[in-house]
């Protein structure tokens, strides 16, 4: 300090000296040493103020010489940092959101329902503990062109109507679900047969009935009754009183013999003599082709003629070797019909199989027709009869999951297709036509 004082002494005695004089025209070397003292001063008052900083007071708050805030920190608090001490903070920067998010990601719209509870269930009365919702799924606006407006309401009457109480009728062993605000009386009335676990083919039928254009099956879903079958998914048959099971009696000649008459064809009366029955022709035709690829031998072949029975089948009754040697006197079974439409059959109780080879096919079922429907051949053909089963299938949502969804439907649809295959290959074979049958 003593050191830096000597040169700032003369620096500032010879400065001083310049303004008593008058004024005159310096030198250069004056002006220049003039500078050199005047930058000297400047940085050495700089350099003594960063060395030594004093503090001054504003109220609570201190501001050092270098501006900085200080709120009552001790000295310890305000020592020189070093990498021991010294914290780094990162702060998390906003993250951005895309610019359009509602057109990246489409949100999934979903309904809530309400469920409400229900009285307990008992068997008397059949109220069930479960809300009355219907499994039936169709999500585009119209429903597939093989299904009906009636055959729609019916579905979902059938699958999540009330059950109000359940009768016995005379006609069947199995029990009658009598749904709510439905009177049995009613022309429309809509009840239902609820059939076993195991007959869960009737749902199938039904569907594979309306994609080949036969409409000859009653409706049919798969529902879960919880005072039924313990609460298992079971098929329910739409029931009608205006059907007549035991109204058409022929034996197996008699059947044969109608064939060939092609009786009501074109509407015409066939003479007494003929021997035909009031069911036209073309039924005969539908019945035969419906019953090959579901392999339901109850209704034209009940005593198990024409294949290699097994204990499952049902053909193990007494004498039925020897009924097979007189096959011309077997009288068919379950030739269903209603009261009011004579000449159309209804394809009820379709116990069919899918566990039996194509080397043990009844081809019984086949005999003595001579044409088959063309708009059930033309679908067989066209190879859209995988794709039109799983869309009519899919919309049974307890049906489809109690067959393994589309693992175990595929299967079943396996089935069919080969014996189709088998069915075309027959009817080349034989000589069988594809005929308009509408009417």
């Amino acid at each position: 300090m003593a050191r830096k004082s000597r040169f700032y002494r003369p620096c500032v005695f010879f400065l001083s000296g310049l303004w008593p004089r008058r004024r005159c025209i310096l030198p250069k070397r004056t002006l220049t040493a003039a500078l050199v003292c005047a930058l000297y001063v400047f940085f050495t008052q700089v350099d003594l103020s960063l060395r030594s900083p004093t503090w001054t007071t504003t109220g609570r708050n201190q501001v050092t010489a270098r501006g900085a805030l200080d709120l009552g920190l001790s000295n310890e608090d305000l020592a020189v940092p070093s990498r021991s001490n010294v914290v780094y903070i990162t702060l998390r920067s906003k993250r951005l959101k895309p610019a359009n998010i509602r057109g990246t990601v489409r949100p999934k719209l979903r309904r809530k329902v309400r469920r409400t509870a229900l009285p307990h269930s008992n068997s008397q009365t059949g109220s069930e503990t479960d809300p009355p919702m219907s499994s039936i799924r169709i999500y585009s606006r119209t429903p597939p062109p093989w299904l009906s407006a009636h055959d729609v309401g019916t579905m979902r009457a059938l699958a999540g109507a009330k059950v109000l109480r359940v009768e016995q009728p005379q006609e069947t062993s199995w029990p009658l679900l009598v749904f709510e605000r439905t009177r049995l009386e009613e022309p429309n009335a809509v009840c239902g047969l609820a059939l076993g676990p195991m007959d869960s083919v009737e749902v199938f039928a039904f569907h594979l009935d309306r994609v080949l254009g036969l409409n000859r099956t009653l409706t049919a879903v798969s529902r879960k009754l919880a005072f039924l079958h313990d609460g298992q998914p079971s098929p329910v048959v739409a029931w009608e009183a205006s059907l007549d099971p035991a109204d058409v009696s022929l034996t197996w000649a008699e059947y044969q013999r109608s064939l060939k008459q092609r009786c009501w064809v074109h509407n015409v009366a066939p003479k007494p003599e003929s021997g035909c029955s009031v069911v036209h022709h073309y039924e005969w035709s539908k019945l035969a082709l419906f019953d090959f690829l579901l392999q339901i031998h109850k209704r034209l072949d009940p005593s198990c003629c024409g294949f290699k029975s097994r204990q499952q089948d049902g053909c193990h009754e007494p004498g039925r070797h020897f009924k097979c040697m007189q096959r011309e006197g077997i009288r068919l079974a379950n030739i269903v019909r209603r009261h009011h439409d004579p000449r159309h059959l209804v394809l009820a109780v379709n116990k069919g199989y899918f566990d039996r080879n194509e080397d043990n096919l009844d081809f019984r079922l086949l005999e003595g027709i001579k044409e088959l429907p063309v708009s059930a051949v033309s679908v067989l053909m066209s190879g859209r009869l995988r794709e039109k089963l799983l869309q009519s299938l899919f919309l049974d949502q307890t049906y489809w999951e109690s067959q393994g969804g589309r693992f175990g439907v595929d299967k079943l649809i396996d089935v069919i297709e080969r014996r189709a295959q088998v069915l075309l290959t027959y009817a080349n074979a034989h000589g069988v036509h594809a005929v308009d049958m509408s009417e």
